[in-house]
């Protein structure tokens, strides 16, 4: 019998019985995952979205009750939506913009060297602080690129993070070697983008 020939009734069976097939792998596959673990978790890539999602990541913390604190590495020469709307929401989200724009605006090596440390000293406050259960590190790649930061130094905090503490880290160009020790990797991928049309950057989607 084709599949043109079989009645509707027929293929809903059918239907039924994959997913119950898929449903019992998929049972079986999650009764074996039993760690619970802070997770470190890397966004990079040259797509969009990085920032945007590790600040979905923070509201779905708010969810389960969880605080979470927030330092932005290159951000903070400039206002951002979520930089102005966080305070006014009064939500468990303590964010931090330390950053005085692109290394091309500064145009001064060691004023951008002394202003990444300067966030890496607020970032280390967080990580060890036991209030929080999730730090986004925003942009720090890119403070790892410029070598602003030795990412050695950050691998170090990492190790010694909390256990059950999740560690957000955004920015393209991430190095390999926290790429490596990462639990949780995900590369955006830039397929079309509007600025390449001429369209300046929009309120709301790109800041």
């Amino acid at each position: 019998m084709s599949a043109s020939e079989k009645t509707t009734a027929e293929i809903n069976e059918a239907h039924r019985r994959k997913m119950v097939r898929q449903n019992e792998v998929f049972e079986q596959t999650m009764a074996e995952k039993t760690v619970e673990k802070g997770l470190v978790i890397v966004h990079t890539g040259a797509g969009k979205g990085k920032s945007t999602a590790a600040f979905g990541m923070a509201l779905r913390a708010l969810g389960h009750d969880m605080k979470v604190g927030i330092v932005q590495f290159i951000k903070g020469a400039m206002s951002t939506g979520e930089a102005t709307i966080i305070p006014k929401l009064n939500l468990p989200i303590e964010i931090h913009s330390m950053g005085e724009g692109f290394t091309w605006k500064t145009q001064d090596r060691e004023r951008d060297i002394a202003t990444a440390e300067k966030g890496w000293a607020k970032a280390v406050e967080l990580l060890r602080d036991p209030s929080f259960d999730m730090v986004i590190l925003d942009e720090l790649n890119i403070a790892l690129k410029y070598q602003y930061l030795a990412v050695e130094k950050i691998l170090d905090e990492l190790k010694q993070k909390r256990h059950d503490l999740h560690v957000v880290i955004t920015g393209r160009n991430a190095p390999q070697d926290l790429i490596d020790f990462a639990d949780l990797v995900s590369e955006m991928t830039l397929i079309k983008h509007p600025f390449k049309a001429g369209i300046k950057p929009q309120p709301g989607v790109e800041f």
